[in-house]
Order: C-alpha cells, then sequence, then structure tokens
C-alpha cells in the first residue's frame, strides 16, 4: 500500500511541482497552510509531512510545532522547505522539532532521498516497537 505525503504549501505552482515529482511513488495531498494542514492531518492517514516555512495564517514552523506536539501525530517524519538558506532558519525548522531542512531552490533528488531515509526510518523504529 502507498504511504501518502502531505504537502502544505501556499504556492500552488511549488505545491504541484512537488506533488507531480513525488506522486509516482506516493499518494499525495495538499494544504495551502499550516491550519488546513491540522484539519487534514485529523481527516486522513499521513506518513511523512513536506511543508514549506513562510507561508500565510500558520507558518511551517508553527505547524511543525503543533504536529510534533501533539500525540496524535507527533510521529510523522517533517521536512521543512525555505528559500531561507541561512543557520539561524535550520536552527529554528529543528527548534520546531523538524527531521529534515531542505532550503530552496532544492535538487529533486536530495527530496526523494530524504522521503525515502525518513519513511525507512519510521518503519525500523515501528518495527522495534513491535
Amino acid at each position: 500500500m502507498a504511504k501518502t505525503i502531505l504537502i502544505v504549501e501556499d504556492n500552488k505552482e511549488m505545491a504541484v511541482f512537488i506533488a507531480d515529482e513525488v506522486n509516482q511513488l506516493y499518494n499525495v495531498e495538499i494544504a495551502g497552510n499550516g491550519a488546513e494542514a491540522i484539519t487534514l492531518l485529523k481527516k486522513r492517514s499521513i506518513q511523512l509531512i513536506i511543508s514549506d516555512v513562510m507561508m500565510p495564517h500558520m507558518d511551517g514552523y508553527a505547524f511543525c510545532r503543533a504536529v510534533k506536539d501533539d500525540v496524535q501525530c507527533c510521529h510523522i517524519p517533517f521536512i521543512l522547505l525555505t528559500a531561507k538558506n541561512s543557520s539561524k532558519s535550520r536552527s529554528g525548522a529543528y527548534e520546531a522539532g523538524a527531521d529534515s531542512f531542505i532550503a530552496k531552490p532544492f535538487d529533486i533528488d536530495v527530496l526523494h532521498s530524504r522521503i525515502r531515509q525518513l519513511l525507512e526510518q519510521r518503519e525500523r523504529r515501528l518495527a522495534s516497537f513491535r
């Protein structure tokens, strides 16, 4: 059964680009901001989240914190994407609880590798708990 990835991105073109790149291997859900994504997380089974940082209503840092503070979804691997590639942005991502940080523009092969690695890590953890 294919895993489902949630893409949270306010730029529709970027959301569609990412979705087109990953939908060969994964099911894809899209939300336009963190608030929409939280609603979607309550309705769908999501195995990985890819989120932009700069979004209206709820930015990626706040969304990541909300996910990681919720016992129902804190286990979901979280990748933050941002155009700001500073050490402050990177540390902010990890402080928010992100599992990975990728600066835009990004290499799609790097994104695929991170998705694969994070999903494999999650599967190994689940297997060890069983």
